[in-house]
């Protein structure tokens, strides 16, 4: 079973959160100035990376609060995870190649 880690309440298994999509998605700051192409870009087109990806997470079964997860997407393995508003740590990204 794999156990994520709730920054409010400690690790916990996978079947008490449900995923919240990208994180970090800047909402428009005049969203009737859009265009409809780049309204739906907004609501609809995301990355989708081979790898390392933030995500936003919700502990469904637990606190019920939202919080942002980096995940690989390749093995499935989490990172880390942070609270809403936080940045990720740094060691959360590989360093370039040097």
């Amino acid at each position: 079973m794999l156990l994520i880690d709730c920054p409010y309440c400690g690790k916990r298994p996978e079947i008490e959160f449900s995923y919240g999509g990208e994180a970090h998605v800047a909402r428009p700051a005049d969203p009737q100035a859009l265009s409809d192409d780049a309204w739906a870009a907004y609501l609809y087109l995301r990355s989708n990376p081979k790898g390392r990806h933030a995500e936003r997470w919700r502990h469904t079964h637990g606190c019920a609060r939202f919080f942002n997860a980096v995940r690989d997407t390749v093995s499935d393995f989490f990172v880390t995870t942070y609270k809403v508003g936080e940045t990720p740590p740094a060691e959360a990204w590989p360093r370039a190649a040097e």
